[in-house]
Order: structure tokens, then C-alpha cells, then sequence
């Protein structure tokens, strides 16, 4: 009786551990064939915009061949720093947006490679086609570099740009408020509008215009600390890495922005 009861127990055990065993691998199959699905699906759409970016950059699609650039008077591209390295790509990318038609371009990376590559090159550039006018702003006050070329004025940005820009505006701010004319309990409180900023970041060379667009390109979704105070109304597209980088892509971003509609509210 006893021995029964031991192989009534065995025998039900294996039976649970024949069924959970069964169950894992119906789990895993399935978690297998969504798994094929999802990167079928990925890589179908991906096939997708190379091949409409193949075709834009071609000229076959009329709607792309002229584009309205009426809405897009500033460009800003957010490139991450170690694919900014690859100067040769960041020329390329120069040489399409001026093609297309875009007058002012901003360049930003967080460590400061674009303006360590380019800001010489540029220059030179500058010089070169301006007939000895000058071309760049040497005073002091300007922190941050603007080359304007032929067609078009690149600016160079990086993070320290950002963070001491903010420091230095706000310092600016408080040596104003505490040179006021009124002293002491009767001193009122400090109050600070937009316009006070912007003048302030004017007056310690960390101005400039709001880009109507920017373009990231990197791994990460995001601005990558691009100035906070210089994108409250900016539209942000991020297009992939920029090895992959095409121009129809970028034609087809622009493009978009420009057909889209803005509320800035009131």
C-alpha cells in the first residue's frame, strides 16, 4: 500500500512537470515567433524608407522637388559627439542644407567636437569667398562661433554653451538687481520676464535665434543638452545615426515641417 502511494505521488509530480514543461516551451515559442514578427515588421518598414528616401532624393516625387522653406528660417542639428568625429560625413551634411536651400544652419554636439573640426575649416571657408570682407564677429562678447558663408551662416554650439550660458545670464541678472538704486528692507523683490533673460544671455554672448527644426542624429532620442532656452517652440525629428544619414530624409523631414500647423498658444 505504502509503495502505491509512492508511485501515486511520483506519477502525479511527473505529470505537473510534464505539463509546466510543455507550457515553457508553447511561452517560448510564442515569445520566438512575436519576437520574428516584430523584427519582420521593423525591417519592412525600414526597407520602406530607403526606398521612399531613394526616391525623394531622385527627384521622382514632384511634391519634394521644390521645397517651401518659407516656415523653416532656422535649422538646428544635434549630432551625438562620437559620431561628430566623422568630419567628412558633417561636410556632407553642410553641403546638402545648403543645396537645399536652408540659410541659417545651427551645429551642436556636447563635447565640443563639431566646433574643435570645423570652426577652421569654416572660417577659412568664409574668408575665402567673402572678397576679404570680414566674414565672422571677433569681439570679445561673442562666445558663441558664427560663419557666415555664401549662402549660408553656420553656428557652432556645444555644452558649454548650455549650463554656463544659464549661469553667467542669471549672474548678470543679480549684479543688475543689486546695482539698483534702492537699498536694503525697501529693496523689492526681484522679478524676471523672458525679455530679461533674453537681453541678459545677449549681453554675455550666449544669444541667438529659436530653430524652427532640429535634427538629431545618434542613438539617443533626445535634444543631448542642446540650449533649453533656445527651442521653446522647436519641432525635433531624430533621423537615425548619421552614417545612415540620406538626403532624402532630410528633404522628407523638412518637408513635413513645413506642411505642419503650430499653435504657440497665447
Amino acid at each position: 500500500m505504502i509503495f502505491n502511494k509512492e508511485m501515486e505521488i511520483m506519477m502525479t509530480h511527473l505529470r505537473r512537470l510534464h505539463i509546466s514543461g510543455i507550457f515553457i516551451f508553447i511561452l517560448g515559442l510564442s515569445w520566438y515567433l512575436l519576437h520574428l514578427l516584430v523584427s519582420i515588421m521593423h525591417t519592412g518598414s525600414h526597407l520602406i524608407q530607403v526606398m521612399k528616401c531613394y526616391i525623394i532624393s531622385s527627384e521622382f516625387l514632384q511634391k519634394y522637388r521644390m521645397l517651401p522653406l518659407h516656415k523653416l528660417q532656422y535649422l538646428a542639428v544635434v549630432i551625438d559627439s562620437a559620431e561628430a568625429k566623422n568630419a567628412t560625413q558633417v561636410k556632407q551634411l553642410l553641403h546638402w542644407l545648403s543645396d537645399i536651400g536652408v540659410k541659417y544652419i545651427m551645429l551642436y554636439d556636447m563635447e565640443g567636437v563639431l566646433k574643435q573640426s570645423l570652426e577652421t575649416y569654416l572660417i577659412s571657408l568664409a574668408n575665402s569667398s567673402c572678397n576679404a570682407k570680414p566674414c565672422t564677429d571677433t569681439s570679445l562678447k561673442n562666445v558663441i562661433t558664427r560663419v557666415r558663408l555664401e549662402k549660408t551662416t553656420i553656428e557652432l554650439l556645444s555644452s558649454s554653451d548650455c549650463k554656463p550660458g544659464a549661469a553667467k545670464a542669471a549672474n548678470f541678472l543679480l549684479s543688475n538687481y543689486l546695482k539698483g538704486d534702492t537699498e536694503g528692507c525697501n529693496k523689492a523683490e526681484p522679478t524676471f520676464t523672458e525679455a530679461d533673460m533674453s537681453a541678459a544671455l545677449k549681453s554675455v554672448g550666449f544669444d541667438g535665434p529659436d530653430p524652427d527644426l532640429l535634427l538629431v542624429y545618434g542613438p539617443a532620442r533626445c535634444h543631448l543638452g542642446f540650449p533649453a532656452w533656445r527651442m521653446r517652440y522647436t519641432e525635433i525629428v531624430h533621423m537615425g545615426h548619421l552614417k545612415s544619414m540620406k538626403r532624402g530624409a532630410i528633404i522628407k523631414a523638412i518637408y513635413d515641417f513645413s506642411n505642419k500647423h503650430q499653435n504657440y498658444g497665447t
